[in-house]
């Protein structure tokens, strides 16, 4: 249902461009709107990533660094990776305080997920995998080509308006005058409207995948209500100089977002906290029953260890102290020791 009305909402936002388009020159208005809409997400399917990079100042970071922080950062998102069957996407750090992180790529063979500094300090290293996780899930769903599409088009149609008082062709719009002041004011609020229910229905499709691919659902649930809390302290410069990108974070970087209502770009953190404690009974029974494990495209396990999974949502450590997030680095030559997909294996 959410990739059906993601497609509807997407389908809307292309029709509101087309018809802008329509109301300002007519039929050749609107080809020329099909045109230039083709043009701009053309240059953001390539681009996008590397501009969305740019614009944060994030570095890249490698298995070989030597900041111990990152170095868990990157083996976390490594081994989550491996869990969800996904391409070991690039692994960015942004220099900010503000605790957040996002995904981007046009697709998961050329994906990239950046966390900030702030939420490394921050977060316990459960906690960060529930987070990227979440991002992953954003790639495996393909949402960061979406919501790249429907910035694009958002854009395309508010560069429209603006344009419509001094080229807008009156004869070709019914209400004539009074029709292209409307489509001036009417338009970009309409393209935000369907700009930011597209984004609450991925960052909740997110947030459930998140949760399978991590086993934490908790965690997920914990990070988010700590990166809302910080958010509302701590300014992002970077974001409030191009509020466009905000949809792309998985907490809202603007300050001041306060409900779920049609003008925010991300659901309330209180229901998206609700409804992943919700999903804490299901998880306890594993991926391998119904059409669950199917859909995801994740590897049914013959046996799952329930005692490494408790009621609080998160796996327990094991005997030596292990978690239960997928660690891509431990010892390869050791293989009685070597974690599969769903954590330890008993020998």
């Amino acid at each position: 249902m959410g990739f059906f009305r993601t497609a509807l909402l997407l389908s809307a936002m292309t029709g509101l461009f087309l018809a802008v388009g329509f109301l300002l020159g007519g039929q050749s208005g609107m080809a020329i709107a099909f045109v230039l809409a083709l043009g701009m997400n053309a240059f953001a399917y390539w681009n996008s990533d590397k501009m969305l990079l740019r614009m944060y100042g994030a570095q890249q970071i490698s298995r070989a660094t030597s900041n111990a922080a990152h170095h868990n950062y990157y083996r976390t998102v490594e081994g989550l990776a491996q869990r969800a069957g996904l391409p070991m996407p690039k692994v960015y750090i942004i220099a900010s305080d503000q605790p957040n992180a996002f995904a981007t790529g046009r697709n998961p063979e050329h994906a990239a997920v950046a966390a900030s500094s702030g939420l490394l300090d921050i977060l316990s290293r459960d906690e960060i995998a529930g987070v990227m996780a979440h991002e992953l899930a954003h790639v495996k769903h393909r949402d960061t080509l979406i919501m790249t599409m429907t910035a694009t088009l958002a854009g395309a149609i508010g560069m429209l308006a603006n344009f419509a008082l001094f080229f807008g062709n009156n004869r070709n719009n019914p209400l004539g005058i009074i029709g292209t002041i409307l489509v001036m004011f009417l338009a970009p609020m309409a393209a935000m409207v369907v700009q930011m229910a597209i984004s609450r229905s991925r960052e909740y499709e997110a947030d459930r995948m998140g949760a399978e691919i991590s086993g934490q659902p908790l965690m997920l649930a914990s990070a988010l209500e700590k990166l809302h809390l910080a958010s509302k302290r701590v300014s992002n410069s970077a974001a409030e100089r191009n509020p466009a990108t905000a949809h792309m974070f998985i907490i809202n970087p603007l300050r001041g977002e306060k409900m779920d209502n049609l003008f925010s770009t991300h659901p309330n953190t209180e229901n998206r906290i609700r409804r992943l404690r919700e999903t804490v009974p299901g998880m306890n029974k594993g991926y391998g029953e119904g059409d669950r494990t199917a859909q995801s495209g994740y590897p049914e396990p013959k046996v799952r260890d329930m005692s490494r999974y408790g009621s609080e949502g998160r796996y327990r450590s094991d005997e030596k102290g292990r978690s239960g997030i997928p660690n891509s680095g431990a010892a390869k030559d050791n293989k009685q020791d070597k974690p599969g997909p769903w954590g330890s294996r008993k020998r």
